[in-house]
C-alpha cells in the first residue's frame, strides 16, 4: 500500500504576514488634516507672511507699495541705541522678574507651604492664585496704583517715616520687574508644589536621620530630584516673561525716555507709533530669535542627566 506524502505547507512571506503600509497609509493621515490644514492656515501663514515683511520697507502711511530691502532693518536695529536699550532692558527683566523672582519666590512658597496647615495653604494659595488669574491690565493698574508718587507704597513709607520718592520715574524697572513677580509667582508655585510632592518621603526622612539640616536637604535631595521641573518652569517663564506688554505699558509705557522700554514695547512703537511695519516685524523676529535661543538652552540642559 503506498501512502500520499503530505503536501509541505505554504512558507508565508513577510509581504503576506505584514501588509505593505502604503494603502492604508492615506486614512491614516486623514483624521490629521483639518488640524494640518488648519495650522498653515493660521499659523504657519501668518508667520511665513511677517517674515516676508522684515524683509521690505512696508509703512503704514499711505504707501502704495512695499520694496524688498533685505537686511536693511536688521541692519538698522542693530545701529539703533533705542534698540540696544530695549534689548538689555529686555534681559534685566527677565533676569530679576522671572529667573530669580518667580522661580526663587515659587520654590520658597512652595517649600514653605508644604509643612504649613490646611489653612494656611488654602489662605496663602488662594491670595497668590488670585494675582495670577487677574487680567494683565488690571494687574498693572493695581501695581500701578501702588507704586505712583501718591499710591499705597509711599503711604507705608510715610507711616514708617522713611523716605519716599516717585518709583515709577526713579526705578522703573524695578518696579515693572516686581509687578511681574507679584503677578507671575503662582505659576511656579504650582508647579514646584506638585514637584516636591512627588519626592518620597523616606528619602527626606533618611536624611534627616542621617543629620542633614534643611539646606543640605534642599541643595544634595530636592534640587537634584526636581531638576527637570526647575528646567521646565525657566523655559515657560521665560517664554512668558520675554512677551510682556500689556503690564509694563499700563504701568509706564516704557517710560521715562525709554527707561523700562522692553522689546515688545519698542517693537510696537516702531510697527504702529511710527508707522514702520518692516522694521517693528524684524524687531519681533529677533524677539522671536531670543526666546528661541533660551528655548534651545533650556531643552539642552533638561537632557543633561544629574
Amino acid at each position: 500500500m503506498t501512502t500520499t506524502a503530505p503536501h509541505p505547507r505554504p512558507t508565508q512571506t513577510l509581504k503576506d504576514t505584514h501588509p505593505a503600509p502604503g494603502p492604508r497609509l492615506p486614512l491614516r493621515v486623514l483624521p490629521l488634516t483639518p488640524a494640518v490644514v488648519l495650522l498653515l492656515l493660521f499659523l504657519a501663514g501668518p508667520i511665513a507672511y511677517c517674515v516676508y515683511i522684515a524683509f521690505t520697507d512696508l509703512q503704514l502711511t499711505g504707501q502704495a507699495r512695499e520694496s524688498f530691502v533685505g537686511l536693511d532693518n536688521f541692519t538698522r536695529a542693530f545701529g539703533d541705541e533705542a534698540f540696544l536699550n530695549a534689548v538689555w532692558l529686555t534681559l534685566v527683566f527677565t533676569v530679576l522678574s522671572s529667573l530669580i523672582g518667580q522661580n526663587t519666590l515659587g520654590l520658597a512658597l512652595a517649600a514653605l507651604m508644604r509643612r504649613a496647615s490646611q489653612p494656611v495653604r488654602t489662605l496663602t494659595g488662594g491670595i497668590v492664585v488670585t494675582a495670577w488669574v487677574l487680567p494683565e491690565v488690571v494687574a498693572g493698574f493695581l501695581l500701578y496704583a501702588f507704586f505712583r508718587r501718591e499710591g499705597t507704597l509711599n503711604a507705608i513709607l510715610d507711616w514708617l517715616h522713611l523716605p519716599s520718592q516717585n518709583w515709577l520715574f526713579t526705578l522703573p524697572i524695578l518696579a515693572v520687574s516686581f509687578a511681574n513677580v507679584w503677578r507671575g509667582t503662582a505659576f511656579s508655585m504650582l508647579v514646584y508644589s506638585a514637584a516636591l510632592n512627588e519626592i518620597p518621603q523616606e528619602i527626606t526622612e533618611a536624611a534627616e536621620v542621617d543629620g542633614a539640616g534643611g539646606w543640605r536637604r534642599m541643595w544634595h535631595i530636592t534640587l537634584p530630584m526636581i531638576r527637570r521641573s526647575i528646567g521646565t518652569n525657566l523655559m515657560l517663564n521665560t517664554l512668558q516673561t520675554l512677551s510682556v506688554f500689556g503690564l509694563i505699558w499700563v504701568m509706564t509705557r516704557g517710560g521715562p525716555g525709554g527707561r523700562s522700554q522692553t522689546l515688545p514695547l519698542f517693537m510696537y512703537e516702531q510697527a504702529f507709533q511710527n508707522s514702520l511695519i518692516g522694521y517693528g516685524t524684524a524687531v519681533a523676529l529677533l524677539l522671536l530669535l531670543v526666546g528661541s535661543l533660551f528655548s534651545l538652552i533650556y531643552l539642552r540642559l533638561l537632557r543633561t542627566e544629574v
